[in-house]
């Protein structure tokens, strides 16, 4: 079996309207996250994949992505690099969250693991 596809994530610096927008739109459940400006989306209640909007660091414009669940966040990112891949986020745990890491694909492309 392959390694499914586990969380989605929006960051813009407008993330609140964002949070609006897509609750709106779509109907989702929203769960602010104390402390960070970051905001859990529910999709589907009790199914996969969950989701998140926040705000991203300062300087950058933010992104669209989604996350892959893996056994060994800092053996798949090795393996990502071999592959032509560049780690964009190395793996750090979030407070009171999973343990996560963002790379670039061979275009560019953001993508996250979360260890699980």
């Amino acid at each position: 079996m392959g390694n499914p596809v586990v969380h989605f994530e929006i960051t813009n610096k407008d993330h609140k309207a964002l949070v609006d927008f897509y609750s709106d739109v779509f109907d989702w459940s929203t769960n602010p996250i104390e402390g960070i400006p970051y905001t859990g989306i529910d999709t589907d209640p009790g199914a996969r994949p969950t989701g998140g909007i926040g705000a991203p660091p300062e300087g950058y414009p933010g992104h669209v992505t989604f996350y892959v669940m893996v056994d060994d966040i800092d053996a798949k990112l090795e393996e990502i690099e071999s592959k032509g891949g560049k780690t964009v986020a190395p793996k750090m745990d979030v407070p009171n969250g999973p343990t996560i890491a963002l790379f670039a694909d061979p275009a560019g492309n953001p993508i996250g693991l979360l260890e699980g």
